[in-house]
């Protein structure tokens, strides 16, 4: 016998509750803790769990922002200047530091200074990288796409990875060591896990 259950339609539901249903059952989340610069050359640092690879030939992921006040977050507005960002990957050492740059600050305060984090510059970018993160990608904007409703909803950013850094203590030659990495993901609310609880599981031919 199945268990009970509620049905809900989306059309019918307020907005917030929505997203409150949603992101709680599409957990976990992995975290693009962005890196950006504005047009005067303010780095801005910010993470989103509505992020994930997206192609990989040629390499390519995104993040969805969505606005704030009717406007642009940072990282969009910055993006549209400056089409270039560096994903940072959150792991277990960098978390706190991550969450404090979740604050809402003015465009012209710099959160790596905020956080207590170290610039990095990026290989083949202007945007800095987070120096204590474990592995950060750089990537060159290649579409910015508007989902839902005008002066609403989200705008999906799309870009193209052209370096990537990785630790040398997670790596096994292009692998990456899951237990080693200790990446985090975002649940719903105030919620995040540990990606170490693993089990390995053999696909079937």
């Amino acid at each position: 016998m199945s268990d009970a259950s509620t049905t809900f339609f989306i059309d019918e539901m307020a907005a917030h509750d929505a997203y409150k249903l949603c992101t709680g059952l599409i957990v976990p989340r992995p975290i693009g803790w962005i890196g950006s610069l504005s047009a005067d050359g303010i780095a801005n640092l910010a993470p989103y769990s509505f992020f994930n690879l997206i192609c990989n030939d040629p390499m390519h992921v995104a993040f969805s922002p969505g606005s704030v006040g009717g406007g642009d977050k940072d990282s969009l507005a910055n993006v549209k200047q400056i089409p270039e960002f560096t994903v940072n990957i959150v792991t277990a050492e960098t978390v706190a530091a991550m969450n404090d740059t979740a604050a809402t600050l003015p465009p012209e305060e710099d959160e790596f200074e905020h956080a207590g984090l170290t610039k990095l510059a990026s290989e083949r970018i202007r945007p800095p990288r987070v120096a204590e993160a474990t592995a950060t990608m750089e990537c060159v904007v290649a579409d910015i796409v508007h989902i839902g409703r005008a002066g609403g909803g989200n705008d999906l950013v799309i870009g193209e990875v052209v370096v990537v850094h990785v630790a040398d203590r997670v790596l096994d030659g292009t692998r990456v060591d899951q237990s080693e990495l200790r990446a985090v993901g975002r649940h719903a609310g105030n919620w995040y896990s540990h990606a170490t609880d693993l089990f390995d599981l053999t696909r079937p031919a």
